[in-house]
């Protein structure tokens, strides 16, 4: 399984919540926080194609083209599928996520959907009846291997064209 992930400035490693103007770029390989779940993406035959990354701040400015640049972007890596996030509870970035999964789901054949923790309200709310949101615990939070290994079990399925639904109903919001 071939999997893309979109991260923000911090899970990517280029900043932090000083770097929200981080502007948009891509590395075709795992960069930043992909460590904290590589052995769980490697238990579901999956490898990191490419990891795209924009600060929150920057998508933000323009969140509809920038999240079509991220599906375009998508377009040309081809993977099976895309993760937005692990984005834990920073609401910019889950925000982001959301956004960029469901434009990604509109505007290609590639499965994407979002991970982040109860806190990012505002993009569950808005976002959660439009894309799959997979929950995980907050920064520092317990459960935090089990969320993540249910994030790569997840992406899996939907590579496979596996039936989600039960998933989704027990580990989505």
């Amino acid at each position: 399984m071939k999997v893309m992930m979109i991260f923000d400035q911090t899970q990517a490693g280029l900043g932090g919540k000083e770097s929200p103007d981080l502007a948009m770029g891509g590395k075709a390989m795992a960069i930043g926080s992909c460590g904290m779940f590589e052995r769980f993406m490697q238990q579901n035959d999956g490898k990191i194609i490419a990891t795209l990354y924009c600060g929150d701040g920057t998508f933000k400015e323009d969140p509809e083209k920038n999240a079509r640049k991220f599906a375009a972007m998508a377009k040309k890596f081809n993977p099976d599928v895309v993760i937005c996030g692990p984005c834990f509870n920073y609401p910019g970035y889950g925000w982001m996520a959301a956004k960029t999964a469901l434009t990604i789901n509109e505007h290609t054949d590639i499965p994407a959907f979002a991970i982040m923790s109860k806190e990012c309200e505002q993009a569950i709310e808005e976002f959660k009846d439009k894309v799959t949101i997979l929950k995980m615990p907050k920064k520092g939070g317990t459960g935090l291997n089990e969320a993540l290994s249910e994030m790569c079990v997840f992406a899996r399925m939907l590579a496979n064209k596996e039936d989600t639904t039960a998933f989704i109903q027990e580990h989505a919001y």
